[in-house]
């Protein structure tokens, strides 16, 4: 796997998340102000509705740029003998089935495909990201999501 590559795939998907973001708060703000919007009795809150709605996707847009931010500063491209933001894991579980993570400052859960190979962004936060923080190559880690545990042992991190 190519750390390059799968960083061009994150910063892809990050762009593609802020422009879909982007266009919901400039929709939702002309949605707003829009003249049928308007309250036409002491009932209708359609405006403050949209209102609303226009601040949330607004937060949307600035998060997206915050996280956007926050990994310009988390890609590196050389290899590390543990696993800290930035790193790109590669694991195999008691299955023998091979994941690959890259260990992000935000954004776990986003998924890249890279060659068909799909790439878990994950955070220190999620149980997984507590589990594989900090371990070197040949380390076996474990997490526990409600009852069910899992296991990897990390194979390679670049």
């Amino acid at each position: 796997m190519n750390k390059a590559h799968v960083i061009e795939h994150i910063r892809f998907a990050l762009e593609a998340k802020l422009s879909e973001a982007t266009n919901a708060a400039d929709s939702a703000r002309l949605d707003a102000t829009h003249e049928q919007s308007a309250a036409e009795t002491q009932y209708d809150s359609l405006s403050i509705e949209s209102g609303y709605l226009a601040q949330g996707q607004s937060e949307r847009v600035n998060d997206a740029h915050k996280s956007i931010a926050q990994f310009e500063q988390s890609y590196d491209l050389q290899s590390a003998n543990q696993v800290t933001v930035g790193s790109l894991i590669k694991a195999i579980d008691l299955d023998d089935k091979t994941h690959w993570f890259y260990f992000g400052p935000s954004e776990g859960g986003l998924k890249v495909t890279v060659k068909q190979q799909a790439v878990l962004v994950i955070t220190q936060s999620a149980p997984i990201g507590r589990a594989l923080f900090n371990k070197m190559i040949g380390d076996e880690c474990e997490y526990q999501v409600a009852s069910q545990t899992y296991s990897f042992e990390i194979l390679d991190i670049l």
